[in-house]
């Protein structure tokens, strides 16, 4: 399995101009353009992945593969940077659209608000709307994804995995109390350091590092993490952590109740940013929820050493869902979604969109289309 994920799955390497910032993008499988292709081969499902803080595409790249492989190779799977959080190398070109070029750029692009206005950007841009969607969010992309769905119901989501969601009380859970002073209160030092030590490093002994931190963590990467020392990003992953310290406190029972059934919770028994108490406090509020808990001591960064495994559990769980892409009779109201009625579902933005110029956009796009 191992050697038929390195050399047979192709992945693509995009860096495009998203909200203003600079975003790389690792699409999994022949397809590197979704919105223009109108061959009859083009997938009808899209597995997108909204990684963890930092957010390091780069890292996810043999979970995508695994999941990929795992899924028969019939669906892309996409895994989108954080804003901020990756630089294109100078020899690389960032590729623009013709809709981003005229959007307004996001306001404080690098903060919590700011990366889900990023990711529905990319997905406005960048997806047809037709597309039925797979959202896989990791730690704070948990949150990030139901965020998402919150702002644009109309999303054609027919599943959300939230991995090891860190969705509530973040700085009440064990790393949270350590995080936060560092995050919230030194949050300049961090950033004073990071240029003091790395600005100065070359790129060739920059690449060396990482490279010996990853052999030491058993952690393949065909694609170059240098960002990972860069100070530009390590600064913009230190503010959005201090963020996600302040303003992750409660978690949203409303949007969780309104997309229950198509989301899927998977809590770890050893977390320390959302401990099991989290678990069960989620599972006695959600009984009929598909909320569980790993048995099998999965760390939260499962992808150092247990992409497979998650992926496993995501392709199964995915099996009687993908088994419809593609049967004429089933349209994206599936019987998934159908079990999630909401008016919101049928009306356009109201007024509580007002304030959120990208909800209001995505409808006018989507009637401009039809």
């Amino acid at each position: 399995m191992d050697s038929e994920l390195k050399e047979e799955i192709p992945v693509h390497e995009e860096f495009i101009l998203c909200g203003g910032a600079e975003t790389q993008v690792l699409k999994c499988g022949p397809w590197t353009d979704l919105f223009y292709d109108q061959s009859v081969k083009r997938p009808k499902l899209l597995i997108f992945i909204i990684p963890g803080n930092p957010g390091f595409s780069a890292f996810y790249v043999p979970f995508a593969k695994a999941l990929y492989s795992l899924t028969n190779r019939r669906f892309p799977v996409w895994t989108i940077s954080h804003a901020g959080h990756a630089l294109a190398p100078k020899d690389k070109k960032i590729l623009k659209t013709s809709e981003d070029s005229n959007a307004q750029e996001i306001k404080d692009i690098y903060g919590l608000n700011g990366q889900i206005e990023h990711k529905l950007a990319f997905l406005r841009t960048h997806v047809p709307k037709d597309m039925k969607l797979v959202l896989i969010g990791h730690s704070i992309g948990s949150y990030f994804t139901l965020q998402m769905l919150k702002r644009v119901p109309d999303l054609p989501v027919i599943r959300a995995f939230l991995l090891f969601p860190t969705i509530e009380r973040m700085s009440e859970s064990p790393n949270g109390r350590i995080a936060t002073p560092l995050l919230c209160w030194f949050r300049y030092v961090l950033y004073a350091t990071g240029y003091l030590l790395f600005k100065p490093c070359p790129e060739k002994i920059k690449s060396f590092l990482i490279r010996r931190v990853l052999q030491v963590i058993n952690l393949e990467n065909e694609f170059s993490p240098l960002n990972v020392l860069e100070p530009f990003c390590l600064a913009n992953a230190a503010y959005l952590g201090g963020q996600e310290m302040m303003e992750v406190v409660k978690r949203d029972d409303e949007v969780i109740k309104e997309h229950l059934c198509k989301l899927t919770f998977y809590y770890g028994t050893t977390d320390s940013w959302c401990p099991k108490e989290y678990y069960e406090d989620i599972k006695k509020d959600f009984p009929e929820g598909d909320i569980r808990l790993c048995e099998k001591n999965i760390p939260h960064a499962f992808i150092i050493r247990f992409n497979q495994e998650m992926a496993g559990m995501v392709a199964d769980s995915l099996k009687d869902d993908l088994s419809k892409i593609g049967n004429p009779s089933w349209h994206y109201h599936s019987l998934r979604t159908m079990r999630c009625p909401s008016p919101q579902n049928l009306k356009p933005p109201d007024e509580r969109f007002s304030s959120d110029l990208l909800p209001t956009l995505w409808w006018k796009n989507q009637i401009s289309r039809d």
